[in-house]
């Protein structure tokens, strides 16, 4: 029988039911926690079967048979918001997943027609928007709208092969004014209950641990988290808000426990500033038995130095299509920053044309190497998103290997940056809409904002173009509508996020000219950084 998250939820319910599954806060009048609220694994299991009998009833009014898929749009930081996934896919159906970072219904309805999805459920603040929707759609339950069985028996779910779709996810950066679709198969997501039992295993024998809310249960990283911690009976914090702050951080160790953190990078770089100001947040850190991180990495001299300080860090290197390929070493010794993949994958690493040229001054003389998920990989994604010449997954990450199956990342092969949040941003379709768009205002562009919240353009003005402010003005009101149709993270929204230089004054290369996307970013940082200083 194929194990599932369904699956693993129910063994680690039956193996200790009165475990803490989650930490729930519940705020005062002030918004400060007064409590948190304890939920056991028997309460979790009961929770999505109430909720998945409700769906189920709902569903078969409508007519809607089993294995269809079933659109969620939902913010997916939230403990209903997990009941509501699980319960969904267990009363036998395929959740298609929404973030609120997604917030065009335009393009949800698109992605929803791919898949033949027959329904929506959306949060609240979405309803306005779907009123004259040609799919049904549902207002997200609570655990009291589910409280109370149904009459109709939770039927058993639904027989499936390994190569039937569990879940569809999508990449966190559009192509073309809309993300991928990430189909994920019952044998991916086998492959992910291994590779996160690996990952997430307690650092003490025997132990459980208490870790925190890492996302959205709209993206894999939570997804990919829970199933492990799910394994071991661990408990999860969730937390106030998302990111949180130094001082929320404290009092999830103090009061909570927590002693494993997963988190993003560029949220971990924020603590990690604290903590060199203040010696009593810093051993908090040195107190937890891990920190998990993904996404953006950190720079190497802070990573240096949260080891130097015996500050216990893990990198698992991931994306949206395959969940976690590499996971640091681990400990406190020279190779504990030192990549390499999990256990039961089939990955190669492949030399890529001129990485010399590409490589860059700091590794000028390296071999770079491109990460490559096989087809006969477990965890290779659909093969709607495999290469078509060879079947296999490129994933465009680059890679020195500086010792014999130890690994160094050295960035991506295309024209994707990542986002505060760790969520991607095609930039070259952002600079193609400006160049259309705006081929009499500017003459070159480049997109920035590796870390950032959202992306900046840079704008040489064209010819005869002198009024910096009005340029701005009338370069945002021609985006304008290409920019409606993005995630919130991948948007120039206002006429604030883009930055006029001189002509001709953007780093190029000696032999093409091609514009230099990261010394852009470093030649500018201080005007990117007063940009954000303001609109925060």
């Amino acid at each position: 029988m194929l194990r599932t998250h369904l699956t693993i939820l129910e063994t680690s319910a039956r193996r200790a039911p009165s475990a803490i599954a989650f930490k729930v806060p519940e705020s005062d009048v002030s918004g400060s926690i007064s409590r948190w609220r304890d939920i056991t694994y028997s309460q979790f299991l009961s929770d999505v079967e109430l909720t998945a009998s409700h769906w189920s009833r709902v569903f078969l009014r409508e007519g809607i048979p089993e294995r269809s898929v079933i659109g969620l749009w939902m913010g997916g930081y939230s403990y209903s918001d997990l009941v509501n996934l699980y319960g969904v896919s267990r009363a036998g159906f395929i959740p298609q997943l929404f973030s609120l970072r997604l917030p065009n219904a335009d393009v949800i309805l698109e992605l929803l027609m791919k898949t033949g999805a027959r329904a929506l459920i959306y949060e609240d603040s979405f309803e306005s928007a779907l009123q004259s929707w040609p799919l049904h759609v549902f207002r997200a339950g609570s655990i009291e709208l589910a409280a109370g069985r149904s009459s109709i028996d939770l039927p058993p779910l639904p027989s499936v092969q390994k190569e039937d779709i569990a879940f569809y996810f999508h990449t966190s950066g559009s192509t073309s004014g809309s993300p991928k679709l990430v189909p994920c198969s019952f044998q991916w997501l086998e492959s992910t209950i291994r590779k996160s039992d690996q990952i997430c295993a307690p650092r003490e024998q025997g132990g459980l641990d208490i870790a925190v809310w890492a996302g959205s249960m709209c993206h894999i990283f939570q997804n990919f988290m829970l199933i492990g911690h799910l394994q071991h009976n661990a408990c999860i914090i969730q937390p106030l808000a998302n990111p949180y702050t130094s001082e929320q951080l404290v009092d999830m160790i103090q009061y909570c426990g927590l002693n494993r953190l997963n988190i993003f990078g560029s949220f971990l770089s924020n603590h990690l500033r604290n903590s060199r100001l203040d010696p009593k947040f810093l051993s908090k850190l040195v107190s937890l038995d891990e920190i998990i991180y993904t996404g953006l990495p950190l720079p190497r001299e802070e990573e240096a130095w949260a080891y130097s300080n015996g500050i216990k860090l893990r990198n698992v290197f991931g994306s949206t299509e395959v969940g976690a390929l590499l996971v640091s070493i681990g400990g406190c010794g020279p190779d504990a920053g030192l990549l390499r993949p999990t256990e039961g994958v089939a990955y190669k690493f492949a030399p890529i044309a001129s990485s010399a040229a590409v490589a860059g001054p700091h590794v000028s003389t390296a071999r770079l190497l491109e990460l490559i998920v096989l087809a006969e990989s477990p965890d290779c994604p659909d093969i709607s998103l495999r290469n078509p010449d060879d079947g296999d997954f490129h994933t465009g990450d680059l890679f020195q290997e500086v010792a014999p199956g130890r690994y160094m990342s050295e960035g991506r092969d295309d024209d994707w940056i990542k986002s505060e949040s760790s969520l991607r941003c095609n930039t070259k379709a952002i600079e193609d809409n400006a160049r259309a768009m705006c081929a009499t205002l500017i003459s070159e562009c480049v997109v920035v904002g590796n870390g950032r919240p959202n992306p900046i353009l840079v704008v040489e003005p064209g010819v005869g173009v002198d009024n910096n402010d009005k340029l701005r003005v009338d370069i945002m009101r021609k985006i304008r509508q290409f920019h409606s149709r993005r995630y919130l993270h991948e948007r120039i929204g206002s006429a604030d996020m883009i930055l006029v230089v001189p002509r001709g004054s953007l780093p190029r290369t000696a032999t093409k000219g091609n514009i230099r996307r990261k010394a852009v970013e470093e030649l500018y940082q201080s005007q990117i950084d007063k940009i954000f200083s303001v609109s925060r």
